[in-house]
């Protein structure tokens, strides 16, 4: 990666840093509803409602015994550093961070993320960070 491209990249990546742990308070209704100008939803897509199809994260689960796998995919272009999914980040049922997945756009052919969960159940959050159309939140059960 050239110098020029990290730098830009690890930028962008600070900043969705500091929108994320801001999350971790939206644990009652009120305080979600408070929350929604940080991030966008399906049932509350703001200013990108047209956005929605490309940039809600889908998240599939597998369970194997102990080990969960969660698959996070963004189906969004990715066009260099002009439009591209940041980041995916994955939060626990209490939207704690528990690992992210950075893209490289000239590299990454398209957001798709796979993490795996040891001994998990309950919800889990998928954040996808779109440098142009901000940060969108979906859930599922684990």
């Amino acid at each position: 990666m050239e110098r020029r491209d990290f730098i830009r990249l690890s930028v962008a990546s600070a900043g969705a840093s500091l929108i994320t742990p801001t999350l971790a308070l939206a644990a009652g209704d009120e305080q979600a509803a408070a929350s929604r100008d940080i991030y966008y939803t399906k049932e509350a897509p703001g200013r990108w409602a047209g956005k929605v199809a490309t940039h809600l994260p889908t998240i599939e689960i597998t369970k194997a015994e102990d080990v969960t796998t969660v698959k996070i995919v963004t189906p969004h272009e990715i066009k260099g550093y002009e439009h591209y999914i940041v980041k995916h980040v994955l939060l626990d049922k209490n939207y704690k961070f528990i690992d992210e997945h950075l893209f490289d756009p000239t590299k990454d052919s398209a957001a798709v993320s796979t993490f795996t969960l040891k001994n998990y159940s309950g919800a889990v959050y998928a954040l996808s960070l779109c440098n142009k159309h901000d940060l969108w939140l979906n859930s599922a059960d684990a």
